[in-house]
């Protein structure tokens, strides 16, 4: 799960990704970096935290990491939160196959589209509502496909 800072979405897809993957009992690991390193080291703003915790997902301990090039070969997918972050992330790719991996994450509710999950940084509490339910759908998507495929 990939976003600018790693504080907001992509910590918040991660959490819901856990609880829907331990949920279904599929064994997968799910991480989260930012492609800028601003916050590198530290915890989830707050307000993904207290939405996390509303819908029983604990996300408190997460801490911000930039994206690496080593993630290409540590993952199998990369969800990425926004066209700008899917940009970032292409460039960094060094083939085919690790230019495959990246996909924006609400493609699996929007095929059709190129959405992306909106910033709520400088937004109120009700726009972190709005990223939990978008990414809660992505999110049951990713298991579904997960399941189909097992």
């Amino acid at each position: 799960m990939v976003c600018l800072g790693n504080i907001c979405r992509s910590p918040l897809a991660q959490g819901i990704l856990e609880k829907k993957s331990k949920e279904n009992k599929v064994n997968i690991y799910v991480d989260s970096a930012g492609t800028g390193g601003w916050h590198e080291g530290s915890s989830p703003d707050l307000r993904s935290i207290n939405v996390a915790k509303k819908y029983n997902i604990d996300i408190s301990q997460q801490k911000a990491r930039k994206f690496s090039t080593y993630d290409f070969k540590n993952f199998d997918k990369i969800y990425v939160m926004d066209t700008s972050n899917y940009r970032d992330i292409i460039r960094l790719c060094s083939n085919e196959n690790e230019c495959n991996k990246v996909q924006l994450i609400l493609k699996k509710i929007d095929p059709e589209n190129n959405p992306s999950v909106p910033d709520p940084y400088y937004d109120k509490d009700e726009g972190f509502e709005k990223i939990y339910r978008l990414l809660e759908k992505a999110c049951s998507k990713i298991i579904s496909e997960i399941l189909i495929n097992e």
